[in-house]
């Protein structure tokens, strides 16, 4: 039985760690790099930092603020926002990153995906998709659209069918957010996540809507996400990464503890 994980992300603006509700309403939320000792200590699996004005804003993501998360942390580290081109990658992953998550730049130049898998290794490449549910239409079934920018511009591409897509093109893993459950603590977007696990073979990280210890199970098992990835709830210390572990463990969910 392969090992679920728990990561906590840190969302950076400006240098400081913040969260919205929606993609909104931003809160500063501290220090990345204080944050990260913090989740490395308490047995965090991963850590999935994230740029997310680098793309809106036309900038390359902070590689000073990168290097320092990463000399201070052992864990395994995804970094994304503003990626734009496979020199992006590199220098990222000379920083530090273990991994690089790409979005807006992957949609924009598929291609894009293909060429730093072969150069890169595809474990080395997050594919991040911010999907929202899309209101049935003549002639358009119902299903999540893909949005682009930090979650502020729509794609009318169908999240699931990029998902798959970018499969295909040497994805190794998908970083799934649910716009509609971000930040609201009412549980993962099961319906979502379970129809992206079900879609791909690579394994899909399920963001957005943690509100509870049972949440993490829910979408664990009922919505087959390899891994679930939480920030409010961690950041103001509603939770703890051991915490959630030892409830999983003792539903028979098989974690790192």
């Amino acid at each position: 039985m392969l090992t679920k994980r728990i990561i906590p992300c840190l969302d950076v603006k400006d240098g400081r760690v913040v969260k919205g509700v929606k993609f909104k309403e931003l809160k500063d939320a501290g220090d990345p790099v204080e944050s990260a000792i913090y989740y490395d200590s308490e047995g965090a699996d991963e850590l999935v930092f994230l740029d997310i004005t680098a793309s809106s804003d036309k900038r390359g993501i902070m590689i000073d603020v990168v290097k320092r998360v990463a000399e201070s942390i052992f864990m395994p580290f995804t970094v994304g926002g503003g990626v734009c081109n496979t020199e992006d990658i590199r220098d990222l992953l000379n920083a530090g990153a273990d991994k690089v998550s790409m979005n807006t730049a992957a949609i924009k130049h598929p291609d894009l995906i293909s060429a730093t898998s072969r150069r890169f290794g595809s474990q080395c490449i997050v594919i991040a998709v911010d999907a929202k549910r899309r209101e049935p239409q003549e002639g358009k079934p119902p299903g999540w659209e893909l949005y682009i920018n930090g979650g502020r511009t729509p794609t009318e591409l169908d999240a699931i069918e990029w998902i798959k897509k970018a499969e295909k093109l040497g994805a190794g893993e998908i970083l799934l957010t649910s716009m509609d459950a971000d930040g609201t603590k009412n549980g993962y977007d099961l319906e979502l996540t379970k129809a992206v696990s079900g879609a791909v073979k690579i394994p899909v990280i399920a963001s957005g809507g943690a509100g509870s210890v049972s949440d993490f199970y829910d979408v664990l098992t009922k919505g087959c996400a390899d891994a679930a990835l939480a920030a409010s709830l961690f950041h103001y210390r509603q939770l703890s990464i051991a915490g959630v572990k030892n409830y999983l463990s003792e539903k028979g969910v098989s974690v790192r503890i």
